[in-house]
C-alpha cells in the first residue's frame, strides 16, 4: 500500500512531541512485528489516543490504520488526512463494511488498530470490551497485541479542557501477541484480552512518575477523583440520552 501522507504526518507528530517536550515512557514495542498482519488493542481514555497509540508501532516501522468514527471523514480538514492514512471508517449503524475493510488489509499484512472499548473510559480503568477485536483477529488470521496508554487523559478527553503543556510524560506498554483462532470461543478470548490489559494498565499506573492523591486524571482505585466504573457508566447513559432527545428535537 503506498503511503504519501502517513510519513508526513508522523514526522509533524514527532516534531510535534519535541517541542512539547513529550517524556514518551516505552515498554514492549519490539512486541509490534515488523512484518505481516497483526491487530493491535488499546484501551481508550482520551481523543489522542490514536495518534499517541501509533507511536508504538514506530519502533517497529509499522503505520497502523485505526478503525476510527466515520464523522472523522466527513470532516472538512481531518477527512482528507483520515483517508490518506488509509484508517477505517467505522459507521456503528453499518458496521459490517468496516470490518470487510479490516480484514483486507490484515489479509495484506497491515496493523489494524482497534479499541475493544469502542468509546472513551471515563473512570480511565478499562470498560467492558466488545468481541469484535478477537473476532476479526481469529478470521483474518492474525495476532492481537495489547497496547496501553497512560498519561493521553491530561491532554485531552471527556468533560476536561484541552491541556497540551510541555514536560509531560505519555506511557506505551506493548504486551507479547495474543494466538486466537476461529475454534476458540470469542467470548472466553475476549475476556482473556481484557485480563491481560487490566494487568498491563495496573502496572503502567504504578510504574508512572506521577501519583498525585485526588488528581481528577487518576483513577479513584488509585487514589484520583476520577470518577469510578459504576459513576461513569451513568454519566455515558445519561450522555446517551441527552443525544436522543437532541435527534428527536424538530428542526428549527
Amino acid at each position: 500500500m503506498r503511503d504519501f501522507v502517513y510519513p508526513p504526518v508522523v514526522g509533524i507528530a514527532r516534531t510535534a512531541f519535541k517541542v512539547l517536550d513529550v517524556n514518551f515512557q516505552l515498554s514492549g514495542t519490539e512486541n509490534v512485528p515488523r512484518t505481516g498482519g497483526a491487530v493491535i488493542a488499546l484501551n481508550h481514555i482520551s481523543y489522542v489516543d490514536f495518534v499517541l497509540g501509533g507511536y508504538g508501532a514506530v519502533p517497529s516501522k509499522r503505520l497502523v490504520r485505526f478503525m476510527a468514527k466515520e464523522v472523522l471523514f466527513r470532516n472538512r480538514w481531518s477527512g482528507p488526512l483520515m483517508r490518506g492514512m488509509h484508517h477505517i471508517p467505522v459507521d456503528r449503524g453499518a458496521g459490517a463494511a468496516s470490518y470487510e475493510q479490516a480484514l483486507r488489509l490484515l489479509r495484506a499484512g497491515e496493523v489494524v488498530g482497534v479499541f475493544p472499548e469502542a468509546t472513551i473510559s471515563r473512570s480511565f480503568e478499562l470498560k467492558e470490551f466488545k468481541s469484535g477485536t478477537v473476532r476479526m483477529a481469529a478470521e483474518a488470521g492474525v495476532p492481537v497485541i495489547p497496547l496501553i496508554l497512560w498519561g493521553t487523559q491530561r491532554m485531552f478527553t471527556k468533560d476536561h479542557p484541552k491541556d497540551f503543556s510541555r514536560h509531560r510524560t505519555i506511557a506505551i506498554t506493548v504486551g507479547t501477541p495474543m494466538a486466537v483462532s476461529t475454534d476458540d470461543d470469542p467470548v472466553a478470548a475476549t475476556a482473556v484480552l481484557r485480563s491481560k490489559m487490566a494487568e498491563m494498565l495496573d502496572d503502567t499506573i504504578r510504574a508512572y512518575p506521577e501519583q498525585p492523591p485526588g488528581a481528577w486524571w487518576l483513577p479513584a482505585a488509585y487514589g484520583g477523583s476520577a470518577p469510578t466504573p459504576e459513576e461513569a457508566d451513568r454519566m455515558d447513559r445519561e450522555e446517551l440520552a441527552r443525544r436522543a432527545e437532541r435527534r428527536q428535537e424538530p428542526r428549527q
